[in-house]
């Protein structure tokens, strides 16, 4: 590592040091507004392995050996290396008691929920006299104390054991048996009605988790698969939560791309729909990424998703749905390359930034035990059941992480940089650029008479040559190289410029704002 790049870590380090020692006594939930500025920086955790204590480091908690899983209270230490690394959202994956009955994985799925106004008691420290509630108002005081705000996920269906409980809150086939949506055969579909009428059943349980969740200091939720409930549901569940905290920010899983219902017994709510019932944001489609060959598809999914959320009278916006829980580690599909290109994409357009806990050092999620049959398990699963390459959600298992350091110094950096030039990338215009290479991407974000150019090879596998065009852009400007391999030659017009595999470049131009 250079000189400088040390330098400039440290001085981030500095930075950050110097901005959450001064947290408020009394938080102020803030995360609408700062999200549907495109401000937010969030990072998603499952609270079972967060702070897992794996210390004879076979990647299973095993209890018998006095190893403990990740509690509410266990993960309190790291919020101070969340905070460092620029992190200022934390998406928590769900926290509602999880069914044991048709499970998947040897400690049930966190998205198989058996309750919906009660906390998952495998998040409980046992070597704590705080109540589990207490336990978890702890935890979010603290991220408040970082300036870190959370938002709590909030599961689409309900597992075997909640039906077997409850069988009226759910869908029935012809049959009259209770439907699995799509493959998700550890849960049954919830019936949330119709646009016409909405099943005040299910509502109800809705409206004691958002009681629950805003009682622990929560900012925000996510509502998982919300498409599968109707947007007269969602419109009154948002509604409501406004009335106890207006700042209370809800989060879409929907995406253009998704236009058929898990099931054909379920209801479908396109993502417009979703954003006009009161969802401040919603997924997008950025997690095509990996498919993409050329940069045209890069540039056209941006520009249409800047036009869909500009269509509404309140603020709306996206997150960088590059990779997420359901995505393979972009490790695996592309090499660090990728990881890189997710971070500095996240970093420089108009969306909130958003990564899932071990992404930042390169975990590649790949369990040495996965699938194989247990030796001890917690459901009615006899094996560790996992998706290859995905953080596991059904197990008690390690804390994510890789080894890249590399990649952690890029991630503290580009965050920065995010915050840095906020102005430019909240307010500017996104303009495309072209390139002389299919493969090659260009974008340039501009405000203020100042750029950020951003130059992408999604060929991982070979190098090219590419120019790109800037207009108006001459060797008197005072182009600023930030992230690069190799430098790029200013020309009248554009740059020409050499990207390695994947490479990502970043550049500052002070004195032009491309048009």
């Amino acid at each position: 590592m250079n000189l400088m790049k040390k330098f400039f870590i440290t001085l981030v380090l500095m930075i950050f040091a110097c901005q959450y020692s001064f947290a408020a006594d009394v938080w102020v939930n803030d995360l609408r507004r700062m999200f549907t500025n495109n401000s937010s920086i969030i990072y998603e955790i499952n609270l079972r392995t967060f702070g897992a204590q794996d210390t004879n480091k076979n990647g299973i908690i095993d209890f018998d050996d006095a190893e403990e899983s990740g509690t509410f209270l266990n993960a309190i230490p790291k919020l101070a290396e969340l905070s460092q690394k620029g992190i200022n959202t934390i998406h928590v994956m769900p926290i509602t008691p999880v069914g044991k009955t048709k499970a998947l994985g040897t400690a049930g799925s966190l998205y198989a929920a058996s309750s919906f106004n009660t906390l998952n008691p495998q998040l409980a420290s046992k070597q704590s006299a705080l109540s589990i509630n207490d336990q978890a108002r702890k935890f979010i005081n603290e991220a408040h104390k970082y300036h870190i705000r959370v938002i709590i996920d909030l599961p689409s269906c309900g597992s075997y054991d909640l039906y077997m409980q409850r069988p009226e809150l759910f869908v029935k086939d012809k049959s009259g048996q209770p439907v699995i949506p799509a493959d998700w055969t550890d849960v049954r579909l919830l019936n949330a009605g119709t646009e016409n009428a909405v099943n005040k059943d299910v509502y109800n349980l809705y409206k004691e988790f958002v009681d629950m969740v805003i009682g622990l200091g929560a900012d925000g939720i996510r509502a998982d698969v919300a498409t599968n409930k109707p947007a007269k549901f969602w419109k009154d569940l948002i509604a409501y939560s406004r009335t106890k905290d207006h700042q209370f920010m809800w989060l879409a899983e929907a995406s253009e791309s998704w236009t058929t219902p898990v099931s054909e017994y379920a209801v479908f709510t396109p993502y417009d729909k979703l954003l006009e019932a009161g969802f401040d944001g919603y997924y997008g489609s950025y997690f095509n990424l990996k498919n993409y060959k050329t940069g045209r598809e890069l540039t056209n999914q941006i520009i249409a998703t800047n036009a869909a959320i500009k269509k509404y009278s309140e603020p709306k916006a996206v997150i960088g749905s590059f990779t997420t829980h359901d995505e393979m580690s972009p490790v695996l599909i592309n090499g660090e390359k990728f990881s890189e290109m997710i971070i500095w994409l996240n970093a420089t357009l108009p969306v909130n930034s958003y990564f899932v806990d071990g992404f930042d050092s390169g975990d590649s999620y790949i369990y040495l035990w996965a699938n194989k049959e247990a030796f001890k398990t917690f459901t009615d699963d006899d094996y560790y059941f996992v998706h290859r390459g995905k953080i596991d959600i059904f197990n008690f298992s390690r804390q994510p992480g890789g080894k890249s350091t590399d990649l952690m110094q890029t991630f503290i950096i580009a965050n920065q940089f995010k915050r840095q030039f906020s102005k430019i990338i909240n307010n500017g215009q996104f303009v495309p650029l072209k390139t002389s290479v299919p493969s090659a991407f260009a974008y340039a974000m501009s405000y203020g008479g100042k750029s950020i150019i951003v130059i992408g090879n999604l060929n991982f596998r070979n190098n090219i040559d590419t120019k790109v065009s800037v207009p108006k852009l001459d060797n008197k400007n005072i182009v600023l190289p930030l992230r690069i391999n190799n430098i790029p030659i200013t020309e009248k017009g554009g740059f020409k410029t050499t990207l390695n595999p994947g490479e990502t470049q970043v550049l500052v131009i002070n004195d032009l704002e491309v048009k």
